[in-house]
């Protein structure tokens, strides 16, 4: 064999690989296979603690989270770290003509900064947090999502990201109780953190009552409501109201909604988590609204 024959055997065997590398992190992303623990030698001390990070200072890490925060003109950027892998992945093109400052890390470097546990994919972007967004700008929406303190980014990305494929116009949570924009907000969400408003709000119940002059028709989700969802929606809009993890709706919130429902279940389990919920429900919900 020829060197010319081996360097293109090689060259392909490299290109293949990162067409299959990229294939098993898009399914990750998806959820669709676990994300494997990280070599030991990744590993941080035990003591290692996130960085005290200012108000106005957000941390995202990830291809797929990154590429969609790079691809938001909303998204005030400051800077970004990355191995030389992960910038060609990226497809970054002329580093030197990008409006921000690019760093150039190994994989070490981040895991410094990230922790052990943080699958940053050799990249980290530095942002400001996203604007603020009003419940006035929710007036064209048809459907919106409302979380009543659901405490858990992971649970709060993967709802975030159904709420994109459903179409809602927005994801509205509690200051208290819920969790800012984040990395781990933001990876688990792969990427809809920048596709949908994410709005928090100080009093829930102000803000359903709000709702309610915006023209919405408001359903808080029960695992124990007097009717199944699919009889209780009504009207052109809608918002679904779910809360949390363990104590789901709160009192207030509960008398404050227009309706309570049910997800009809026939197996010995009827309730589930709230991200699997919240996208049953925003499908129904969909289904009510094509009609």
């Amino acid at each position: 064999m020829s060197k010319d024959d081996i360097g293109d055997k090689s060259a392909k065997n490299t290109h293949y690989a990162t067409l299959r590398r990229a294939h098993r992190d898009a399914k990750r992303e998806r959820g669709e296979i676990p994300t494997p623990k990280q070599d030991r030698w990744r590993k941080q001390p035990g003591d290692w603690k996130p960085p005290a990070l200012a108000p106005e200072q957000v941390l995202l890490y990830g291809l797929h989270t990154v590429r969609a925060a790079l691809d938001n003109p909303s998204r005030k950027i400051v800077r970004l770290c990355v191995t030389q892998n992960a910038a060609a992945r990226l497809e970054l093109g002329e580093v030197s003509e990008l409006p921000f400052p690019v760093e150039n890390v190994a994989p070490q470097d981040l895991d410094k900064i990230l922790g052990p546990d943080a699958i940053h994919q050799g990249v980290m972007l530095e942002t400001k947090p996203l604007p603020l967004r009003k419940l006035e700008a929710l007036s064209e929406c048809q459907l919106i999502l409302v979380l009543d303190q659901v405490t858990d980014p992971h649970n709060v990305g993967a709802i975030m990201r159904s709420a994109v494929a459903f179409d809602a116009g927005a994801l509205i949570t509690t200051i208290r109780h819920s969790p800012t924009e984040s990395g781990v907000l933001a990876k688990s969400a792969s990427g809809a953190l920048e596709m949908i408003p994410y709005i928090q709000i100080t009093n829930l119940a102000d803000t359903i009552e709000e709702l309610h002059r915006l023209g919405f028709h408001t359903i808080g989700l029960d695992s124990e409501g007097p009717e199944p969802l699919e009889g209780t929606f009504a009207g052109g809009k809608v918002a679904l109201v779910l809360g949390s993890e363990g104590k789901g709706l709160r009192q207030k919130t509960r008398s404050t909604v227009k309706a309570l429902a049910r997800l009809d279940m026939p197996g010995a389990i009827k309730s589930l988590n709230v991200s699997n919920a919240a996208a049953i429900a925003m499908y129904a919900a969909r289904q009510f609204l094509s009609k």
